[in-house]
């Protein structure tokens, strides 16, 4: 079977929030795990910057690392910070917005 893992160390602790950095301006992102079944990405979001609405195929979990961001499920607002987590279910429009400077973790589930 195929290694699933990329650009992360193994047997090592880690500290999440630290394997992507904020850059002005910008959304940063690093897959950590990517297949049919589940994708695994950290995001930075600069703040003010946006994934704009859509839908994804499979269920999204995301956890707050760092931050304050704010998601928008079916067009209700939710704030997310350090250490809260919310699903954005599958097929329902979503977007996730930096109200501040905000890292999070993301697992979607297909």
């Amino acid at each position: 079977m195929a290694d699933l893992l990329k650009n992360i160390s193994k047997k090592e602790v880690l500290n999440l929030k630290e394997e992507v950095a904020y850059q002005d301006g910008q959304i940063v992102s690093k897959t950590l795990a990517q297949n049919d079944a589940v994708s695994v990405t950290l995001f930075s979001f600069a703040k003010g910057e946006e994934i704009s609405t859509h839908a994804s195929g499979g269920d999204a979990f995301v956890t707050c690392l760092d931050g304050v961001g704010e998601v928008t499920i079916d067009g209700e607002k939710f704030q997310l910070t350090e250490g809260q987590s919310i699903v954005m279910p599958a097929g329902h429009p979503h977007a996730v917005y930096g109200k501040e400077q905000f890292k999070m973790l993301l697992v979607v589930v297909f």
